[in-house]
């Protein structure tokens, strides 16, 4: 088993930096007593956020044409989650993770979730995968999965799911995912309404195995691996499977998975209107899902999609309460760094959505004044609250500066000698 962050090491890089985050955060503290905010209340809510790491996010991912594998990749579910472990004890903030089966699948799921205990890590979304079929599969998906014309492949595709569930139980998780690439790529290949038909008739068995206290999240996506139409290819048609099925089926919102421009921050206000916004997948894109970090490219953007979840969590709105997750694939970069990253980038804009003047923003709201509703929003997107974060890491004995701390740790190069590369590792998305 590869070594964990030695908590030595992270309280000895913090001391180096502490002093210099004390006047870091008591300079922010005046600026926002100035604005009435309370700088501890704060960052008691940033030690409250968590976000789930994607078990498939810990290794290199690939592209169409090639993958090249970083050194001391997981190879397995029980490496991933060593990974994982390591994300959260500099980060803070990902104790979930969310596994995807069966690329995760063990002989023994007590065991799973004992091994997961002790590294003090719970479990998330369970994620079925019907877009590919698997070695030895008897009924092939390639033609769809949950929408499939043939009956036989329709179910092996819910009884796949059926059993997803039942290892989520014993994980402890309360969500399963289902995103099918089911579709077609060419016109008349499909007829629409039927094949929605077949899809809806296969949620529905799958539906009915929920237990009681789970929820249904159904993900979207514009294309791929269907290039012509896709059998959810949007927010309306997840919606409308959502309100099909009933109360425990929402929506999940992957940040790559709409159209150029769309604006997804007013997706989610829908979605949380009619209680239907089950959760996230965060990334980021400039062409299309390309699953880059999150907030690479467009952090205003992330920020005003927090602006709408910290509006309703505000009003308190009545079924509210989405998983967060971080979902992206890494070719040039290390994983662990990438993840770490990404969680504090997403934890960066809900903290900065808490410090929106709620009140005023309502007020130039109804006096249809444009101008300083935006300013009042860019306020505090423009507001540094690295400060905030950095405490609130180190309050809960994680890293000030959480890839300094790994890098001095060795762990990719330990990770490297104890995990040889075989050429056939089950981490990343190719």
């Amino acid at each position: 088993m590869t070594q964990r962050i030695d908590k030595g090491l992270i309280a000895e890089e913090n001391a180096k930096l502490e002093g210099y985050l004390n006047e870091d955060y008591d300079a922010l503290a005046s600026k926002l007593a100035r604005q009435n905010i309370n700088i501890d209340e704060i960052t008691a809510k940033a030690e409250a956020f968590q976000i789930a790491v994607p078990s498939w996010g810990t290794g290199t991912g690939g592209t169409r044409f090639a993958r090249f594998p970083g050194i001391g990749e997981p190879r397995n579910i029980w490496e991933k989650l060593e990974d994982s472990a390591v994300i959260n004890d500099l980060s803070q903030c990902t104790e979930r993770v969310s596994p995807h089966f069966p690329w995760d699948k063990v002989d023994d799921f007590s065991e799973l979730k004992q091994f997961s205990d002790n590294l003090s890590l719970k479990w998330d979304s369970i994620n079925s995968n019907t877009f590919q079929d698997q070695a030895g599969q008897e009924h092939s998906f390639k033609y769809g999965s949950l929408s499939n014309t043939s009956a036989e492949s329709r179910e092996l595709a819910i009884q796949h799911n059926l059993d997803c569930i039942e290892w989520g139980k014993t994980l402890g998780s309360k969500t399963l995912t289902v995103w099918v690439g089911d579709g077609s790529n060419h016109p008349g290949q499909q007829h629409f309404q039927h094949a929605f038909e077949r899809y809806l008739d296969s949620m529905k068995t799958i539906y009915a195995g929920l237990p009681a206290d789970w929820e249904l999240h159904i993900e979207h996506k514009m294309f791929e691996p269907a290039f012509y139409s896709t059998i959810i290819q949007d927010w309306g048609s997840n919606i409308l499977a959502a309100m099909e099925l009933g109360p425990q089926a929402k929506s999940l919102v992957d940040l790559g998975h709409h159209a150029p421009n769309v604006n997804i921050e007013m997706i989610v206000s829908r979605l949380i209107q009619f209680k239907k916004l089950g959760g996230f997948h965060f990334n980021d894109s400039k062409y299309g899902d390309d699953d880059l970090d999150s907030g690479s490219l467009h952090p205003y953007q992330q920020f005003l999609i927090f602006n709408e979840l910290v509006d309703a969590e505000y009003r308190n709105q009545e079924g509210f309460g989405p998983n967060y997750m971080l979902d992206q694939s890494h070719n040039v970069t290390d994983p662990i760094e990438s993840l770490m990253n990404s969680a504090a980038s997403v934890q960066r804009s809900y903290v900065a959505a808490l410090l929106v003047d709620r009140v005023k923003l309502s007020e130039y709201q109804y006096e249809n004044d444009a101008l300083m509703a935006s300013n009042t929003l860019k306020q505090a997107f423009n507001t540094d609250v690295s400060p905030i974060l950095a405490k609130a890491r180190m309050n809960k004995g994680g890293a000030i500066d959480p890839i300094a701390v790994y890098r001095a740790s060795g762990y990719r190069a330990q990770a490297g000698e104890e995990r040889p590369n075989s050429g056939g590792n089950g981490s990343g998305i190719v």
